[in-house]
């Protein structure tokens, strides 16, 4: 796990280039590299975590064989084993990051994208024509900016490597603006800066002559459209997810350095420990840590794992302070405005891991493929309660409730009623049901909100929820969180739910694999059964958070009122202070709870004052 950074046009300057790498350091405290081709106007520079090969044979910037291409590259390939042996070249190391630029030189960039299993993002210099791609894994596990600086074009894994470049305009993304108020992360291709984009999953982008091309190589929108198949017994499901996902984790098991995984006794992470530990001939290093507030600790319910399983488990129960000290590193750790509050305990799990090992695979990607969110089935039902009524009629039904809302609580009820009544299709109730603020453009100023993703061409209603949340919630918030929070403590994830293939079975499943008997992810626990008795595994679904509403009101007080000051949002400019005013003088006396919709302004504000410094 490394980052990258580099650029193409201007001023071609070593200096300039480790600047860059050195911004985002923790990504690969290890080593360093930096190469320069002055006569085609380009520097690429990595920042090392040595994982897979420690020997110098896996230094980058690495170039190939043929003298042709150079790479700098972030992440893990899972199966480069089994691509090395299709290829014929004489290999200095065992490193991915050779395999994977002789696969480019044998077989060309898609090619190659499409044969890869794993997590990445790279950057690719072509010598002979003077081009560069840059290319990113299937669901976005590892991050990759791009965008024009005047003339130069920058590209790395953080915001902060193309803020290091001299050339760096940082105005702010107003239209991103909105959709982080909206949702508390930004979605790719859109960015926090104007200029600067996010390389969209399961795609590559070609800079030549100062032209842009992006092409895709995997696309989902089209397995999940496709029907399910109709042919699979219980058996033969179960066995397939078993024989899956021991593929899956078995190849994420291969370091040259400590390894083991977070525990939280949810499903997904407890589906993924039990078949490490089946294939390990020692126990499993696993990770959790516990709050004392028992709605938000989920510690007890690993341990029962942990025991069951016999691997080498290690807690940590953290105390408010633990946790409220984080607040202050979130800016500088996620180096854009991201509102997800699970990021805390996120962060202090992945700090307590790397203590103990460098990689750790997680449990991330099960509820998406899995069925998993309380919200598809709170979604079926009110569009089955409300979706029959003519759109028309909904849409007349909307003005009387919404002007209720000067009602107080009954009114914010009533206000809330009229957008579903009024929801014009499948994807605008998917959104408010995933919405913090349901009306951004009311709190950020000057903001047009882009549109949102599309996905008519699947017909099934619960089917495209699940698909916007693959390619929308997954890779914009749930990737992010976990990537910033490890890598902020150069601690390497890998997530054995997201092998493609996996992935491409659980759209194949028929509904009746996913949910049955009123619970959710039902083949899924079929396999889990088979390791952990139902009796640990079969109860509510605990979110992984922290209790930031209390915070609001006792230790983050004044924290919160500096940021949220009225004076101070008029003077910024960037947001109504009005109505958040009204939100922050309720949720303190605690006549409401609106801590979901305060900790995105508030993470906004945070993120401003650390940028300015």
């Amino acid at each position: 796990m490394c980052g990258i950074a580099g650029y193409v046009g201007g001023v071609v300057s070593e200096n300039i280039a480790r600047k860059m790498s050195d911004a985002i350091i923790s990504r690969g405290p290890d080593d360093s590299g930096v190469w320069i081709d002055q006569a085609g106007g380009a520097a690429l520079a990595h920042r090392r975590l040595s994982v897979v090969d420690l020997s110098d044979a896996g230094k980058q910037p690495t170039i190939s064989a043929n003298d042709r291409f150079v790479v700098v590259y972030n992440g893990e390939i899972y199966n480069h084993l089994d691509l090395r042996a299709s290829l014929e070249a004489n290999w200095r190391g065992h490193s991915d990051t050779e395999t994977l630029i002789e696969a480019i030189a044998a077989w060309g960039v898609e090619d190659a994208l499409k044969k890869c299993v794993g997590m990445f993002a790279f950057a690719l210099w072509d010598r002979a024509e003077k081009t560069l791609t840059l290319a990113r894994d299937r669901f976005g596990e590892k991050p990759l900016y791009y965008g024009f600086a005047g003339e130069t074009f920058l590209f790395g894994s953080e915001l902060k490597a193309l803020r290091a470049h001299p050339s760096f305009n940082g105005a702010i993304n107003r239209d991103a603006l909105a959709l982080f108020v909206r949702r508390g992360y930004i979605n790719a291709p859109h960015s926090i800066y104007k200029g600067i984009k996010k390389l969209r999953p399961a795609r590559y982008l070609t800079l030549k002559n100062g032209g842009l091309s992006e092409k895709e190589y995997w696309n989902v929108l089209e397995i999940a459209a496709k029907p399910p198949k109709d042919d699979y017994g219980d058996a033969e499901a179960i066995d397939d997810l078993d024989f899956m996902l021991r593929r899956s984790i078995k190849a994420q098991m291969v370091a040259d350095v400590p390894l083991g995984a977070f525990l939280s006794g949810g499903i997904d992470s407890s589906a993924v420990v039990s078949l490490m530990q089946a294939q390990s001939s020692r126990p499993v290093k696993t990770f959790a840590i516990g709050f004392d507030s028992q709605e938000y600790n989920e510690a007890a319910h690993a341990l029962l794992v942990a025991k069951r399983l016999q691997t080498d488990h290690t807690e940590l129960y953290l105390t408010g302070a633990d946790a409220l000290a984080v607040v202050p590193k979130l800016p500088a750790l996620y180096d854009e405005p991201f509102g997800d509050s699970s990021q805390i305990p996120t962060y202090l799990v992945a700090e307590m891991t790397r203590r103990h090992v460098t990689v750790a695979l997680s449990g991330d990607g099960g509820d998406e493929l899995f069925l998993g969110y309380d919200r598809y089935f709170l979604a079926e039902r009110i569009r089955k309660k409300i979706g029959w009524i003519p759109a028309v009629l909904r849409a007349i039904l909307k003005k009387p409730l919404l002007a209720s809302r000067r009602f107080g609580k009954i009114g914010d009820r009533l206000s809330k009623l009229s957008e579903i009544v009024a929801f014009k299709n499948d994807e605008e109730l998917y959104l408010y049901l995933t919405s913090s603020f349901k009306r951004p453009s009311e709190i950020a100023l000057g903001a047009s909100e882009p549109p949102p993703i599309g996905a008519a061409a699947i017909g099934d209603f619960c089917r495209k929820m699940r698909y916007l949340d693959q390619v929308d919630y997954l890779s914009g918030d749930i990737l992010v969180k976990v990537d910033r929070a490890a890598m902020g403590v150069s601690l390497e994830t890998r997530a054995p739910m997201l092998d493609h293939r996996l992935a491409e079975f659980a759209w194949s499943l028929p509904r009746r694999f996913l949910e049955r008997d009123g619970k959710s992810k039902w083949l899924l626990r079929q396999v889990l059964y088979r390791y952990v008795p139902k009796e640990i595994i079969d109860r509510p679904k605990m979110g992984f958070g922290a209790p930031i509403d209390l915070w609001l009101r006792e230790e983050l007080k004044d924290w919160a009122d500096d940021l949220l000051n009225v004076d101070r949002l008029k003077r910024e400019g960037f947001f109504n202070p009005a109505p958040i005013a009204q939100k922050w003088r309720e949720h303190r006396s605690g006549e409401r709870r609106w801590h979901y919709y305060l900790w995105n302004i508030l993470q906004f504000q945070s993120w401003l004052d650390s940028v300015k410094k």
